[in-house]
């Protein structure tokens, strides 16, 4: 095997659910050992949605992002710790403006190791004092990953003047702030 496949045997992906994608991938994107992010669908009965199709509800899918990551870089739990730290998992409803089941909080797991460590990382976010309520966030297997169209990848770097536009105005970065207690990019 040449260095470069024995690199891509090691990789590991890991798929969450935060509202809309593209605000979910500027901060994996930011993380050393974070190989590739890709925007997408997960958590639904139908094959191959469209956006229009998801965002219209009903598919059963969830806007979803996939980090394909080295463990040798950076650990689960710290994909963990930004996944959190990026989302309001104490609504049900949707993410921030973005509303309904499509914008749901999720955490997909890839096998065992992950549930067990993404069921303690929630159990610690329930247990630690620093949410007011239930956290709703789903942790459920990995059944299909689709991903999105092209123009949705890398929405943040191909247009940065709309993302930062949409982004504020729909009032993520403040509520993360009442959330957490800190400012999000």
């Amino acid at each position: 095997m040449t260095a470069q496949g024995m690199a891509e045997n090691r990789l590991m992906k890991a798929t969450f659910a935060g509202g809309c994608f593209w605000c979910m991938e500027p901060p994996f994107d930011e993380l050393e050992g974070v190989v590739s992010t890709i925007s997408g669908y997960a958590g639904g009965h139908m094959d191959h949605p469209t956006y229009e199709q998801v965002s219209a509800g009903g598919t059963g899918h969830a806007e979803a992002m996939q980090v394909t990551f080295d463990p040798q870089k950076v650990s689960y739990q710290k994909l963990l710790e930004v996944f959190w730290a990026n989302v309001d998992p104490l609504d049900k409803g949707g993410q921030f403006c973005d509303r309904g089941d499509q914008y749901r909080t999720a955490i997909f797991y890839h096998d065992e190791t992950q549930k067990r460590l993404a069921e303690e990382s929630k159990m610690a976010l329930e247990t630690s004092g620093k949410l007011s309520r239930a956290v709703v966030t789903q942790i459920v297997p990995l059944t299909k990953f689709f991903p999105a169209e092209d123009y949705h990848q890398d929405y943040y770097k191909k247009n940065p003047i709309r993302y930062k536009i949409y982004r504020y105005g729909c009032g993520r970065d403040a509520r993360l702030k009442e959330v957490w207690g800190k400012s999000k990019k």
